[in-house]
């Protein structure tokens, strides 16, 4: 048999050579794994905190800015009366945070979606920035830039993150996942400082991150109408057959799906305002021009 000599003058068979190779091997690989698992560890705690972070954040805006009706002061009372809106929210509280507050945002199917909306000076200033203006990737439900800040525009697009933990527009997908949510309940309100807009879901389904639902409008025509008539027939719900004219003003909730390439859209025409005929807000530059020409935008 041969034989080979250790540094120490002594002789060692091959097999107690491999033996320590092969020690050496399983120490290398069980570091190796351990710095993974650790690593691994650490990004699970840092998106932990990070959500931990913008759920209390928002949770402490709302405690701060808004109030629950009593029930019995938002059934509607006669034929003609306009119903109200679940709660009341204080915008003089929100500005004094954060004066790019324009609304805010509850859906009925969906309490937990309620938040404020901003409007920045382009579309990423908010994608992971809070309402309070910290970094988190949590973000902020925000308009997009080239919208009015009235939402008076054919079509004003509002964007959120579709958080795991179901934050922010983490919960919109499940008008898809279970239609009971909208036969049980199909609006959602904007309320604003000025007036509260409550509107009718006509519209959820996945689409291209570039796809014409995202479109702008200058104002109504032949191709604001061809494009109602696009995103009904888009849904992957049934919905009821309402009917949809020119004069409609729509809001497009727009989130992501995990795949880089689509967005989840829910989308609603605007059924009532509160105290309408009360002096409306003027209609925003691209909403009351004349002209029907449009731009295609995508989320940011």
């Amino acid at each position: 048999m041969i034989m080979e000599e250790n540094k120490n003058g002594t002789q060692e068979q091959p097999e107690q050579k491999k033996k320590k190779k092969s020690d050496v091997i399983l120490t290398i690989a069980l570091v190796v794994a351990i710095a993974v698992f650790c690593y691994a560890a650490y990004n699970l705690y840092h998106i932990y905190t990070e959500y931990r972070k913008g759920t209390n954040e928002y949770n402490s805006i709302e405690e701060m800015a808004v109030t629950e009706r009593d029930p019995d002061s938002t059934e509607v009372a006669g034929p003609d009366a306009q119903p109200k809106p679940p709660i009341d929210v204080d915008f003089e509280k929100l500005k004094s945070i954060n004066d790019d507050v324009i609304g805010w945002i509850y859906v009925d199917a969906l309490p937990d979606i309620s938040y404020p909306i901003v409007q920045g000076k382009d579309n990423q200033t908010y994608l992971h920035q809070t309402y309070e203006k910290n970094y988190n990737f949590a973000g902020t439900i925000f308009v997009d830039y080239e919208n009015g800040r009235d939402f008076n525009d054919c079509n004003t697009l509002v964007y959120g993150h579709n958080m795991k933990n179901g934050s922010m527009f983490g919960h919109l997908k499940k008008f898809t996942e279970d239609e009971k949510l909208y036969n049980n309940d199909r609006y959602f309100w904007i309320l604003t400082p000025d007036k509260n807009y409550r509107y009718e879901i006509i519209s959820a389904y996945t689409t291209g991150v570039n796809s014409d639902t995202y479109t702008l409008f200058k104002g109504p025509g032949e191709e604001f109408e061809e494009y109602l008539k696009k995103i009904k027939s888009y849904s992957d719900i049934k919905t009821e057959d309402t009917e949809l004219t020119i004069k409609d003003k729509i809001v497009t909730l727009s989130t992501c799906t995990g795949n880089e390439s689509t967005r989840f859209v829910v989308q609603g025409k605007r059924v009532n305002a509160e105290d309408d005929g009360s002096g409306e807000n003027a209609g925003s530059a691209n909403s009351d021009a004349a002209s029907v020409d449009s731009v295609t935008v995508q989320e940011g």
